[in-house]
C-alpha cells in the first residue's frame, strides 16, 4: 500500500510472514540465533540478575504458561520474557547488528519464546516471528544512525538501541504469535514505542541494570502485545510523526525510511554479527589484537605500555573514566574495559581466547593483570574512527622494555560477515555456555532440539527439554541454578 506509514507497513508485512514463513536460507539462520541466545542464557542463570530477576517474577505469581530458563517453575508469558531476556543479556555476549550498534535477539528471541510456548505455537511461527522482530529492531536503529555523524544517535543521547527498538521488535513478534492482524500489528507498535527505555551510564561507571535492558523490552514487547490483542489501540504515525518514537528518541537526524525500503525481500537479519567473546564488542579488535601478539610471543614481562588505537566514538565507553576502566570494580565491569580486556587476552584466556572466567569478580581483581591493564593508554585513532561503526577496529602496540614496538591491527571484527564463526567456532561457544550448567550430552541434546523447531516442533517440547536438563543437572550437583523465594 503506498498511503501505508511505516507502522502500518510493518503490519501488513508481519501479518504476511505470519502466514506465509521464512524460507529455508532465513530459517537456518534464525535457528542459529536461538541457539546463541539459548547458550548465553544458560551460562548466566547463576548470575546475580537472574536470581533477582526471578525473585521478582515470583512475587508477581500469575497463570503459569511459559519457561524461564533455571526456574524450577513455569510463569506467565511476560515474566519468562524478562528472566530469560535478562538471562540472555547479562553476560554480554549476544549479537550485534551494525552499524546501528544493538543487540536485537536478546530481546526479541525471549519475548518470542515465550508467547510461542503459550499459545502452543510450532517452530515455524517462532522462526517467521523472531525473523521479524529482529529486522524490525534493526531496521529502527538504522533509522537512529547518522552518516555524518558516524555513529547512532541513539548512543550519542546515552540512550541503550537495544532496549527502546528491541521492545518494539520483541512486541512485532510477539503479536504475530498471538495471531494480530495488520491493523492490530500495527497497534503493537504504536503501543510498545510507548514502553522502550534505557540509558547506558553503566557502561561507563558501572551497575547492574543494564543487564536487565532486554528482559525489560522483552517483557513491554509481550505486554504490548496483550494489550493490543484486548483491543488497546496505538498511532500508525508512530514511527515518524512529529511527536513519534524516532523523533522523540533522536530528534531531526533520523532516516523513517529507512525502516521500509525493502521490508520482507531485504533481510537485516543475516548480516548480525556473533559475539566471540562475552564482552562488549567494542573491546573485540583489541583483544584479538592482543591475541595476535601473544602468539607472536609477547608476554607482559615484555611490555612497558600497550598504545590502543580504537574509534573515537568508543572511548567513552570502554575508556572513560580512565582510572575506572584501569581498575574495574567487577567481572562484570571489566568486560566493558579496554585496559582490562588487552590484558586478559595477553595473560590469560584459553582456547576461545577470552570467555567466561576471565571475567569473575575475583580474576578482575588479580593484582598481575591489573598491573598490566595500568599500563595500557587508550587512544582514537583516525583509521580505527573511519572504519566505525560498520567495524569495530582496532591497533594495539606493545612498547617493549628492549626498546623495540610491535604492532597489530585488526579492521573486521570476528563473527561478522567478512570473518564469520564457522559452525564448529559456534558450536564451541554454546558448549562452553552451556557446560557452566549441564553436561556435554545434554548440551548436545539441547542444540538438536532447537534445530527440531525447523520440522515445527513445539516450542513447549523444545523448552520443556532444555528445562528438564537443567534440573537434572542441578539435582545431580545438589545445587540450585537460580534461587527464588
Amino acid at each position: 500500500m503506498s498511503g501505508s506509514t511505516p507502522a502500518q507497513r510493518i503490519g501488513e508485512v508481519g501479518a504476511r510472514l505470519a502466514a506465509d514463513g521464512v524460507d529455508d536460507a532465513l530459517a537456518d539462520d534464525l535457528v542459529r540465533r536461538i541457539v546463541d541466545v539459548v547458550g548465553n542464557s544458560l551460562a548466566a542463570t547463576r548470575e546475580e540478575p537472574a536470581r533477582i530477576a526471578g525473585a521478582v517474577t515470583a512475587e508477581w505469581g500469575g497463570t503459569p504458561a511459559a519457561t524461564a530458563i533455571g526456574q524450577p517453575q513455569r510463569l506467565p508469558a511476560p515474566s519468562a520474557a524478562l528472566v530469560n531476556g535478562t538471562l540472555a543479556h547479562s553476560l554480554d555476549f549476544d549479537d550485534t547488528h551494525l552499524p546501528s550498534v544493538l543487540h536485537p535477539s536478546a530481546a526479541v528471541v525471549p519475548a518470542a519464546l515465550a508467547t510461542a510456548e503459550r499459545v502452543g505455537a510450532g517452530g515455524r511461527a517462532l522462526l517467521a516471528a523472531a525473523a521479524m522482530g529482529i529486522e524490525v529492531t534493526c531496521r529502527l536503529g538504522m533509522a537512529g544512525y547518522d552518516e555524518e555523524l558516524g555513529n547512532s544517535v541513539f548512543f550519542e543521547h546515552g540512550q541503550h538501541a537495544t532496549a527502546i527498538c528491541g521492545a518494539v521488535g520483541a512486541a512485532v513478534a510477539s503479536g504475530m504469535l498471538q495471531g494480530l492482524d495488520a491493523d492490530r500489528l500495527t497497534s503493537v507498535i504504536g503501543i510498545a514505542a510507548s514502553m522502550g527505555a534505557g540509558v547506558i551510564e553503566a557502561n561507563r561507571t558501572g551497575g547492574t541494570i543494564k543487564r536487565v535492558h532486554c528482559g525489560w523490552a522483552a517483557h513491554a514487547g509481550v505486554v504490548a502485545a496483550d494489550l493490543a490483542r484486548h483491543g488497546l489501540t496505538g498511532p500508525p504515525t508512530v514511527i515518524e510523526g512529529r511527536f513519534g518514537f524516532l523523533r522523540a528518541f533522536c530528534g531531526e537526524r533520523v532516516h523513517p525510511e529507512r525502516v521500509t525500503d525493502g521490508l520482507g525481500e531485504h533481510w537485516e537479519t543475516p548480516g548480525v554479527f556473533f559475539k566471540p567473546y562475552p564482552c562488549n564488542h567494542f573491546t573485540h579488535a583489541g583483544v584479538d589484537a592482543a591475541l595476535a601478539l601473544r602468539a607472536r610471543g609477547v608476554t607482559a614481562g615484555d611490555v612497558r605500555e600497550l598504545v590502543l588505537g580504537v574509534p573515537a566514538p568508543v572511548l567513552r565507553t570502554i575508556a572513560e573514566p580512565a582510572e575506572e576502566k584501569a581498575r574495574p570494580r567487577s567481572g562484570y565491569h571489566a568486560a566493558f574495559s579496554g585496559p582490562y580486556t588487552v590484558a586478559a587476552a595477553l595473560v590469560g584466556g584459553g582456547g576461545l581466547g577470552v570467555f567466561h572466567e576471565d571475567f569473575t569478580d575475583a580474576v578482575a581483581a588479580d593484582p598481575a593483570r591489573l598491573d598490566l591493564a595500568g599500563r595500557v593508554r587508550v587512544v582514537a585513532d583516525d583509521e580505527a574512527t573511519a572504519g566505525f561503526p560498520r567495524q569495530f577496529p582496532a591497533v594495539l602496540t606493545a612498547e617493549l622494555t628492549d626498546g623495540s614496538s610491535v604492532t597489530e591491527r585488526v579492521s573486521a571484527n570476528r563473527g561478522g560477515p567478512a570473518r564469520p564463526l564457522s559452525a564448529d567456532e559456534l558450536a564451541a561457544k554454546f558448549t562452553g555456555n552451556a557446560e557452566r550448567v549441564v553436561g556435554p550430552e545434554q548440551a548436545a541434546g539441547i542444540v538438536g532440539t532447537l534445530w527440531d523447531l525447523r520440522a515445527d516442533r513445539p516450542v513447549a517440547e523444545v523448552m520443556a527439554g532444555i528445562q528438564d536438563a537443567t534440573i537434572r543437572s542441578a539435582q545431580g550437583n545438589n545445587s540450585e541454578i537460580v534461587s527464588s523465594p
